[in-house]
């Protein structure tokens, strides 16, 4: 209503080939989906018109266009953006979509009489700033948690091989031992066997004149 009656009053006071734009100062974006919907006014006779949506307080970016006159629409959009523009009646809309949190800026509207000339088109307006929300939402999946039963810290194959090992090295261990002692054992036998030294008549020289290394036994002396 407040935009009709400025419409009213625009028009009985606007000069012919002047157009004017109202825009609403801000537009809050949730789902990253936003319609930037420009009102303008214009008393002339242009028959061929275009209009653009621009991003940044210089305008630099161009973010997409809609042209139109009496047989023809275009639409175009920048490879940056998700946009197309439809017109109505003193009304032009811009829609956006999958829109990033980078994108926050102020957006202006330019509405332009392309044909007949002169050219005209309208002043700096103030411009809306859209402001894009991002939420980020956070699942946590709940991980059920697995009890498992105490293990010990040396497998039961590693502590099996290792009772065989020490049982295989205590038997060699034995077998050396009882080996060295029956060794030992011998020697000390060979060692304190009692051998007679006592030199005897060579048998067949008893009767060649030797002297005689030990006395004659008594043998009658054991006769009874």
């Amino acid at each position: 209503l407040i935009l009709y009656f400025i419409k009213k009053c625009f028009s009985h006071s606007l000069p012919e080939n002047k157009i004017l734009v109202a825009q609403r100062p801000l537009l809050v974006v949730a789902n990253k989906t936003a319609t930037l919907v420009c009102n303008y006014t214009y008393n002339g006779t242009g028959k061929e018109f275009r209009a653009s949506l621009h991003k940044g307080t210089n305008r630099a970016v161009e973010v997409c266009f809609i042209s139109w006159n009496k047989t023809k629409i275009n639409n175009n959009s920048n490879k940056d953006f998700n946009c197309q523009g439809s017109h109505d009646k003193d009304k032009v809309s811009f829609s956006l979509w999958n829109m990033s949190a980078s994108q926050t800026d102020i957006y202006f509207c330019k509405i332009e009489v392309m044909f007949p000339p002169p050219y005209v088109y309208n002043e700096k307006s103030n411009g809306t700033v859209i402001h894009v929300q991002v939420f980020f939402v956070l699942f946590f999946k709940e991980t059920p948690v697995q009890t498992q039963e105490p293990q010990s810290a040396i497998p039961l194959w590693i502590m099996t091989a290792m009772t065989g090992v020490l049982a295989l090295y205590s038997m060699l261990i034995t077998a050396v031992f009882i080996n060295y002692w029956q060794k030992s054992k011998k020697n000390m036998y060979h060692q304190s066997d009692y051998m007679n030294m006592t030199p005897r008549h060579p048998p067949y020289q008893k009767n060649k004149g030797y002297p005689s290394y030990a006395p004659t036994r008594d043998y009658t002396a054991y006769r009874s």
